[in-house]
């Protein structure tokens, strides 16, 4: 009944205008309010702040400041295997396995279309069609920026507005469709294995949605449509390296082709994870 009464609650709220309220507050850096804000969420959710490079919650000039802090160098070493896929988060593991005739397991017997999670396009869809994804939860506690797991040169954005669910378990098991529902950000980037997707997919007062080589693109500046954009050879990413954050937690969805990845057997849905730790290994066979 709880959880009943959470998904309704979540139908008839005004999804954007409360998120995109919320995303204000968290800008503001009136002193008073962003540490009022910031005190609450480091009592609530525990935050380790001995990891991060500035380790005063306070001195953060906002509370989106503080939610996306950097962290210590040393504080998520990346494995240096050169053969195994690296974890681009911190979370746990929503779920991850084979892509079934072009459909993605989403939770308790429910999917969604991989080509409407990016964008309607099946050119776009064909190179994933019976590969493999890994979905990964960011709870509020975690670290909130989004790394490369493989290197990978940038090929294709596509921006496709949407709703504005949670994206927590019970959503998941009570939403039909939900990543491909929401607001997300697709990027595709060439690698050594063949093409990799990389879903931002965003939720209830995520406030927005960045990325290293453009800034924020969720919420756009302009009225919410499809925008996708070509890129020329002209952005590598190595492994390990920033690629885009949330300003509130979130949902980072991996596809890879057919045979790209073999995801390690100790991982399963709820698996906590942690940046830079491996997830597979690499078939650099399979190209």
């Amino acid at each position: 009944m709880k959880n009943k009464l959470f998904i309704l609650f979540q139908q008839l709220v005004p999804q954007h205008l409360l998120s995109r309220w919320v995303g204000k507050l968290a800008d503001c850096e009136t002193p008073w309010i962003k540490n009022r804000f910031i005190g609450w969420f480091h009592r609530q959710y525990q935050i380790n702040m001995s990891e991060a490079k500035e380790e005063n919650p306070f001195a953060y000039a906002s509370f989106n400041a503080f939610f996306t802090r950097e962290l210590k160098a040393e504080a998520r070493p990346i494995d240096q295997d050169p053969d195994v896929l690296v974890s681009p988060a911190d979370g746990a593991i929503s779920q991850l396995g084979k892509i079934e005739q072009g459909r993605i397991f989403q939770a308790k017997g429910r999917s969604y279309s991989l080509t409407n999670l990016l964008g309607g396009d099946l050119d776009r869809a064909a190179p994933f069609i019976n590969g493999e994804f890994a979905t990964i939860y960011l709870s509020p506690r975690d670290y909130h920026r989004v790394h490369m797991p493989i290197s990978g040169v940038l090929r294709e954005t596509v921006y496709i507005p949407g709703e504005l669910w949670s994206v927590n378990q019970v959503t998941a098991e009570g939403v039909d469709q939900l990543f491909a529902r929401n607001e997300r950000l697709v990027a595709i980037f060439d690698t050594e294995i063949g093409p990799m997707a990389m879903v931002l997919v965003g939720a209830m007062i995520v406030a927005g949605i960045e990325v290293v080589w453009e800034g924020q693109v969720a919420p756009p500046m302009k009225r919410p449509q499809v925008l996708g954009k070509h890129y020329n050879d002209q952005l590598t990413l190595a492994r390990g390296e920033e690629m885009g954050r949330f300003k509130l937690g979130s949902t980072v969805i991996l596809l890879f082709g057919e045979h790209a990845v073999n995801w390690h057997e100790q991982l399963s849905a709820s698996s906590p994870v942690q940046l830079g730790r491996p997830l597979a290994s690499l078939n650099t066979h399979s190209v």
